[in-house]
């Protein structure tokens, strides 16, 4: 099960949900400290900004955090639920949620993405992490394809609280 949140509501989700594993998409001074109840080893940190072109003064998403990322979803089961938040739940949150769904699943990545887009009006995955992950997954475009077929999303300046189920 994979849950997707903004920061300001993550704490009570945790609470709730009781995830076995969390992911942070944040710059490093945004990071939230590890929730009573997690253990560290369970939280991954992605220090990046929301961004897809270099600009100064900010943290661009580069291969080695996306490598990160997918090494520590080698330790969740799709079974067990995890919890990803990036500061507005639309954007970083929503690529990683795609790619937590889609990386045990080659040649799903359009049922994935439709899926996410019916549970998430508001995704709006972060383009440019999406296409480091297409390319390390040897997805060859068909990640970055089925993001971009989910179309436009719906305008809102947090994310709610989504729900995915693993493909089986």
């Amino acid at each position: 099960m994979i849950y997707v949140c903004n920061l300001p509501e993550m704490p009570a989700h945790v609470r709730n949900l009781r995830p076995s594993h969390l992911v942070s998409l944040l710059t490093a001074a945004e990071q939230p400290p590890t929730p009573d109840g997690l253990a560290a080893d369970r939280h991954h940190r992605v220090e990046i900004n929301d961004i897809e072109q270099p600009r100064d003064g900010h943290v661009l998403p580069e291969a080695r955090h996306i490598v990160a990322l997918l090494g520590f979803l080698h330790g969740w089961q799709p079974s067990a639920p995890l919890l990803v938040h990036c500061f507005a739940g639309i954007s970083r949150s929503t690529a990683a949620a795609l790619i937590a769904l889609v990386f045990r699943h080659d040649g799903r990545e359009e049922e994935g993405a439709r899926r996410l887009r019916q549970v998430a009006p508001h995704a709006q995955p972060n383009r440019r992490i999406i296409a480091l992950a297409d390319d390390l997954l040897g997805r060859s475009g068909r990640l970055i394809a089925a993001r971009e077929a989910m179309g436009e999303a719906a305008m809102v300046p947090f994310g709610s609280l989504v729900r995915l189920d693993p493909l089986v």
